[in-house]
């Protein structure tokens, strides 16, 4: 079985919370017994996490080696220069070293949910959107790509992992894959 799962903001990929006090966790959202995330999406990020019960089918959706594409829509602190949407493109050099290259480009501001609380909005400093598609997953990395070329990430929102899209699932509604 695979869950799609719009992860919203602030709420942590397990099912516990140990921490005082406690923060929200997939258990108050309703998911059928038995399943886990496949993958991670940081407290900070939205969109979409797949749920599964079936560990061979968690280590196909994650593991690098099986290179399942993972989509992002980014908004970040700045208008979004050719060379910088360019050297994303490209990968870019972090402290752990250089990514993979990548599919990067400017897009229109999606049709989204209002996001709680809400990003902070500046009259003086102008924002755009991306949308970026990586194979790896290493930690934080969209968020460090953007850094590096001068992007802060503002919002940051999975939207596809592989084959599977978050569509029209708004935060914390789930729906059956298989």
């Amino acid at each position: 079985m695979i869950l799609a799962f719009n992860k919203p903001y602030g709420v942590l990929c397990q099912f516990t919370d140990r921490s005082t006090p406690p923060r929200p966790t997939l258990a108050g959202f309703g998911l059928p017994p038995g399943v886990y995330a496949a993958g991670r999406l940081d407290h900070d990020s939205e969109g979409l996490l797949l749920l599964t019960d079936d560990g061979a089918l968690a280590h196909r959706l994650t593991d690098p080696r099986h290179k399942q594409p993972k989509t992002y829509w980014v908004q970040v602190e700045g208008d979004p220069a050719e060379d910088q949407v360019a050297a994303l493109a490209r990968g870019v050099a972090l402290n752990d070293g250089p990514t993979l290259p990548a599919q990067a480009r400017r897009i229109d501001p999606p049709p989204l949910w209002p996001r709680d609380p809400p990003v902070r909005f500046r009259k003086t400093v102008p924002d755009g959107w991306l949308e970026i598609t990586i194979g790896e997953g290493r930690n934080r990395q969209v968020r460090r790509m953007t850094a590096a070329v001068g992007l802060p990430t503002l919002r940051l929102v999975r939207v596809a992992i592989g084959p599977y899209r978050l569509g029209e699932l708004a935060p914390g509604q789930w729906r059956h894959c298989d």
